[in-house]
């Protein structure tokens, strides 16, 4: 209760403009959620890249998570998982002509990319929702669907970080991690337990994972029957990767680690001594593309090993993709054409 009342103080405090939000002349997509935890915002950025890197100059702001610097910075060469954050460091290899900056303060940081970046047409800010000094022109809200906002607890009781009535503010709501054989009717009743707003749009996700490639040399690799998976990772939630592994392989095993943990050379043994528990042949090492650039820096070490890394994405169920891409390529579109 001491928590929500002190939500609801600073929410009253920017309804009575007492705290206000600066806007910016330029498109701001925000993907965001009210609890702390993976609900995939990473993908979504992902995904909103592919959906306007064709037409946009484009450029994505974050906090940075875990990095050892403080401040603004952005992606350059030979920047590390230690100066802007592994999320970061993934998309900057991913998508080399897209802006990758971070900074704590959003309202800071925006200025300082657009001057570094004069040609950006577009930001995406990733995990910003709560930082109500920018007032973005689009916001995505993401709820994952085993732990909706709807059923949730402010913290410490459960995962909530800002009030549930802030949902209300989200152009669409996203709900992620959807079991792929979610019926109609459940569709139906999440909606109606989630309560949009008029004119507010809700679509569902699931992940779909890609075909794993090599940690270093980017090789691909089918699995069969009989491959065995030493999984590691060190993400909020590996649930849905688990699943997909016990039922693409003969077996696996799993080292967790906390989200965003940075791999010592201990951890490293740890791998190696389970590593060497598969069978002969048999076995390979499979991380998440998040933990891969914490782990890169052991490359000499890992180079001749089959360490593999496993792309992951959104999905649009109830075939949706095209109205939901519509919702973005439109918000742009009428931005540009007001302005």
């Amino acid at each position: 209760m001491l928590f929500w009342l002190v939500l609801y103080i600073r929410s009253l405090l920017y309804q009575k403009k007492w705290l206000r939000s600066a806007t910016f002349g330029i498109p701001l997509i925000t993907v965001g959620n009210l609890a702390v935890g993976g609900t995939g915002k990473s993908p979504l950025i992902e995904y909103l890249i592919e959906l306007l890197q064709d037409n946009y100059q484009l450029a994505t702001l974050s906090r940075g998570y875990r990095r050892r610097t403080k401040g603004y910075a952005f992606a350059k060469p030979a920047v590390t998982a230690l100066e802007i954050g592994d999320e970061p460091l993934m998309l900057y290899r991913k998508y080399p002509s897209v802006a990758v900056a971070v900074g704590e303060e959003r309202l800071l940081a925006i200025p300082e990319l657009l001057h570094d970046f004069p040609s950006t047409e577009v930001i995406l800010l990733d995990d910003a929702f709560q930082h109500r000094t920018i007032q973005a022109g689009f916001t995505i809200l993401l709820t994952e669907h085993a732990n909706l906002f709807s059923r949730d607890f402010y913290l410490p009781t459960g995962d909530l970080r800002d009030l549930k009535s802030r949902y209300q503010e989200a152009d669409v709501i996203l709900v992620t991690k959807c079991d792929p054989a979610l019926s109609v009717d459940q569709r139906k009743s999440i909606i109606d337990e989630l309560k949009p707003r008029t004119g507010q749009k809700i679509f569902f996700t699931k992940l779909s994972y890609g075909v794993p490639y090599h940690l270093i040399t980017k090789t691909p690799i089918q699995f069969n029957a009989n491959t065995e998976v030493l999984l590691v990772t060190g993400i909020t939630n590996p649930t849905p990767l688990k699943k997909w592994v016990e039922y693409h392989t003969a077996y696996y095993r799993q080292l967790q680690y906390r989200d965003h943990h940075i791999f010592t050379a201990e951890d490293l043994k740890e791998i190696l001594r389970e590593y060497k528990k598969l069978s002969a042949g048999k076995g390979i090492l499979l991380t998440t593309e998040k933990d891969a650039v914490r782990l890169e820096k052991f490359e000499k070490t890992i180079q001749d090993l089959p360490f593999y890394v496993i792309p992951v994405c959104h999905e649009l169920l109830f075939d949706e993709k095209e109205e939901f891409d519509n919702c973005v390529i439109n918000f742009i579109a009428n931005f540009h054409r007001g302005s």
